[in-house]
This record gives C-alpha cells, sequence and structure tokens, in this order.
C-alpha cells in the first residue's frame, strides 16, 4: 500500500479529496516498529524518546497591500525582510528542518541506533515546498520511506495548521487533523502515513471542557491515532484528581461527556514546562539511567522519559543539541538505557501482554471538581451551568485547556481575533459543509486552506499587533472563500 496523491492541486496543498484512501491507511493492522525494533526490551532498565517540534506560520505579507498580499511562509518572509527581528536565522532554521536528514543516515552508517520522533507542520511543510526549499523534504523522504531508517524516525500526527485544540471548534480541529494526515500521505505516500500512530497536540494543548476533552480523543480514535502526548500539569489523576504519581509510564487517558459518553486513548506524559534545553541537552537519557523498571499489570517493564522541544528555536537547539544528539544516540545504543520512540515502546509492551486497561488513568485537569458535582448525563445545559457556577466560586477555574505553559491564557485579551475565527468557523460549516460541496470540489479546497490557516496559534502567541491582523486577514479570506460575508471591524 503506497499510493500516490499529488502534493499540491491548483497551487494549494493536497489537504481533501481523497479521504478514503487516507482512512484506508488508519486501519493497518498490527506492529508497525515492532517487526524492525532492534532493542531487548527484558533487559531495558529505562528508555527514552526525543520529539523535534517544527513550524512556521503561514502570513498574509507576500508584498504590497495587507488585504492583497500572498500567503507565504513566515520562513520566506524573514529571508526577504533582513530588518525584522530574528530575520538572520532563517538559514540556520532551514538547516534545523533538514539536517535530521543527515544525522541518522550517518549514526546508522556508524552501526548506531538512533531514535528520534519529528513533529512538522502542514503549515511548513506546505511553505518549504511554495518557497523553494523541496531539497530539505527530499532530505526527510527516507527517513518516512527507507526500512534501514524508519525503523530509527517516527513522525507524528498533528494539526495541519498548528491550531490550539481547546480554543478551535471541535470541527475544524478535525478538519486540521484529517487534512494533516491528507497532506502528509502526499508528500510521503501512505504507507508512511500508515506507521503514524502518535499524536502531538499544537502548543500542547490538552482540552478540559468534558465535551471538546471528548470530541478531541474521538477525533484522534477515528484517524488512527493510538496514543497522544499530553503536558504533565494538563492532566490529573482519574476520580482523585492530583497530579500524577509514575509520570514516566504510559497513562490512559479517559475522557468523558457531558451526555455520559467516553472515549480514551493513550497519554504519554512530557514532564515539565517548556525548556528547549531539556532536549537541546539530551536530559531525557541521563533522567533514564537513574530509573528503574515497574510494574505494570503485574508484568515488569521499563519506564519511558519523553520529552518534546522546539526543533529550531534558540542557541541551544541550533548549536548545542546536533553533537549531543550525536554524542548521545552513539553511547545509549544498545545499552540498558537506549533511545526508544513511543509506538515501538508501545508495542514491546503489548507482545510483553501489557494491556491499555492495565495503565493508570487521568483526565484532563479540574475534570474532578466538575465530575464530583455533575449528574452523570444531564448533558450540555447542565455541564455549561455547572462551570458558570464553578467560574463564579474560583476565578482560577477554568476550562481554555491545558498547555505546555501553565500561566498563558489563548483566550483571555484576544476576543477580537477568536471572533473572526468563530466567523470563519461558521462560514465554513454553512456554506460548505452542510451546502453540501464536495471535498474535491476546488471551493471547497481554497474555502478549507483558509479556514486552517487562519487558525494558526501564531496569530495569538506573539500577542497584539501585526500578528494578530495577519489572523483576522486570514479569517476575511476564509470567509470569502466560504462564500459568507466577512466581519466587519
Amino acid at each position: 500500500m503506497n499510493e500516490s496523491l499529488s502534493e499540491s492541486v491548483d497551487g494549494l496543498p493536497n489537504l481533501c479529496g481523497a479521504e478514503a484512501l487516507v482512512e484506508d491507511s488508519a486501519r493497518t493492522a498490527g506492529p508497525v516498529f515492532l517487526p524492525g525494533s532492534t532493542v531487548d526490551f527484558p533487559r531495558v532498565r529505562a528508555a527514552f524518546a526525543v520529539a523535534l517540534h517544527m513550524h512556521q506560520p503561514l502570513i498574509p505579507a507576500g508584498g504590497g497591500e495587507l488585504r492583497a498580499a500572498q500567503v507565504v511562509s513566515n520562513l520566506r518572509f524573514m529571508k526577504e525582510h533582513p530588518e525584522v527581528p530574528d530575520a538572520h536565522n532563517w538559514a540556520t532554521f532551514l538547516d534545523c528542518y533538514r539536517r535530521m536528514g543527515e544525522y541518522i543516515p550517518q549514526l546508522v552508517r556508524e552501526g548506531h541506533e538512533p531514535r528520534v520522533m519529528l513533529d512538522y507542520s502542514g503549515c511548513l511543510l506546505h511553505g518549504l515546498r511554495q518557497m523553494g526549499a523541496g531539497d530539505v523534504i527530499e532530505a526527510l523522504v527516507p527517513l518516512a520511506q527507507e526500512p534501514r531508517y524508519r525503523r530509527c524516525v517516527e513522525w507524528l500526527g498533528t494539526a495541519w495548521g498548528h491550531a490550539v485544540a481547546p480554543s478551535t471548534p471541535p470541527r475544524d480541529f478535525r478538519l486540521h487533523v484529517r487534512a494533516w494526515r491528507h497532506h502528509f500521505a502526499a508528500v510521503f505516500g501512505t504507507e508512511a502515513l500508515s506507521r503514524v500512530r502518535g499524536f502531538s497536540p499544537p502548543e500542547m494543548a490538552l482540552p478540559n471542557h468534558p465535551d471538546d476533552a471528548y470530541g478531541f480523543v474521538l477525533t484522534l480514535k477515528d484517524c488512527g491515532y493510538r496514543w497522544v502526548l499530553v503536558q504533565e500539569h494538563s492532566v490529573e489523576r482519574l476520580g482523585a484528581g492530583g497530579g500524577v504519581e509514575r509520570p514516566h509510564a504510559p497513562h490512559r487517558l479517559v475522557a468523558r461527556s457531558s451526555t455520559g459518553e467516553v472515549a480514551t486513548i493513550v497519554a504519554v506524559i512530557k514532564t515539565q514546562g517548556s525548556d528547549t534545553k531539556l532536549v537541546g541537552q539530551m536530559q531525557p537519557y541521563y533522567e533514564a539511567k537513574g530509573l528503574s523498571r515497574v510494574e505494570l499489570g503485574g508484568r515488569s517493564a521499563p519506564q519511558l522519559v519523553t520529552q518534546i522541544g522546539d526543533g529550531e528555536n534558540g542557541g541551544v537547539m541550533m548549536n548545542e543539541f546536533p553533537p549531543k544528539f550525536m554524542q548521545v544516540s552513539r553511547e545509549a545504543s544498545g545499552t540498558e538505557t537506549p533511545p526508544m520512540n513511543v509506538t515501538e515502546y508501545l508495542e514491546h509492551l503489548d507482545a510483553a501482554g501489557v494491556r491499555e486497561e492495565d495503565l493508570p488513568a487521568v483526565q484532563p485537569v479540574f475534570q474532578k471538581r466538575i465530575w464530583d458535582r455533575f449528574d452523570d448525563g444531564a448533558g450540555p445545559g447542565a455541564m455549561n451551568a455547572l462551570i458558570e457556577q464553578l467560574r463564579r466560586e474560583d476565578g482560577r477555574f477554568h476550562v481554555e485547556g491545558g498547555s505546555w505553559t501553565g500561566d498563558r491564557s489563548w483566550v483571555r485579551g484576544y476576543g477580537g481575533v477568536l471572533d473572526d475565527m468563530r466567523a470563519a468557523s461558521e462560514a465554513f460549516d454553512e456554506h460548505i459543509v452542510r451546502a453540501g460541496v464536495s471535498t474535491s470540489d476546488p471551493r471547497y479546497r481554497r474555502a478549507l486552506f483558509h479556514l486552517l490557516v487562519a487558525q494558526t496559534s501564531c496569530f495569538r502567541y506573539w500577542g497584539q499587533g501585526a500578528w494578530t491582523d495577519y489572523g483576522r486577514e486570514l479569517c476575511r479570506r476564509a470567509v470569502e472563500a466560504a462564500g459568507g460575508s466577512a466581519p466587519s471591524h
């Protein structure tokens, strides 16, 4: 199974139109990394996994006045505008996006067993191709396709437009997840997509409103994902509340809706906050060296220390990470504390007889306070009334979700751009989805592209000003592409 899709259609990335083909790849049964794994799992005391998150937004800044400017990669904008802050790093960023295509083959040729997980947003992949940096993508293709390298590299699914799940309409977040899979299949092949089993949420953002959390997990399961990466402080123990007790063991994330429906998925926990030094200096390896095996489902199992960090941002990732990654890969290969990618680790656990129901259970943060006072199955109206009451009683309570940072809100202070995002969402739903426009129709593709680009987290992360202007302009274009009336400002 490796059917071919065009990477672009009518000048836009291939995000839709071949849903049946893409969905078939999610139905691949059985392990995908275990058959080629070289890890002596019974001998492993603890293992470690590192993931590199790569993203550049698409912005309406390709020359001229804002309303008419071409949508281009922020990386291209940096290259063409040396006067903007940080623009001098564009070439270094480009090298960071390429370099795993060089490091993994080198280490394999040396006889080592490197491991890395890669999370590339759809915006980045499209932007690289659009700006003429297709050689970067070609350098990554062997990591997705060649057996001698692909056992070392796990590609993680994500949201195509790097949308923040808790503050993105669930129906739209599902569009992001499906679009990324469609685009990835077009770039790297359907066979490579069949091995994508883990999901990396943009900004590590996990919804904690029960209905949104349920929709989030259901979307991942429907799209074939087996596990999701979560931030430690975004979850709590099921029933009891409070922090997780063994963060380096896999958990079972339980999402229950206001109507009583339940969806579960394996959760792998990223500990500590956002700090590129944790990956840049390969801290997970050194932490794993101090851990021992634990019991899971009555069986002895190694723990897994997992971290993700931006793959390009900051001096540590630019300069210190490459030699450290090479050093640790050489030192740890074949030892009692080897590098392992998450799906490889979970497949070994499964082969050892550990089942998902054996894992300790967690739920999104603050949900204990909801379930302690909610009548099971009472419905969304009762749920929202209770949430409002809890907010009045405690100003610290919220259902904005959790992310890599505990002190940043993706909602407060962004009413204007969020209103425009909602208008774009409603226009797409009304004029495209409910109107029955086919996913292979150019109008559907054009409207979907603008909707997903407009929901990128960067339009809030960088604060008020040019970035919110970019976001609102993209929302206007999304509404226009869908056939609706643009919001007036």
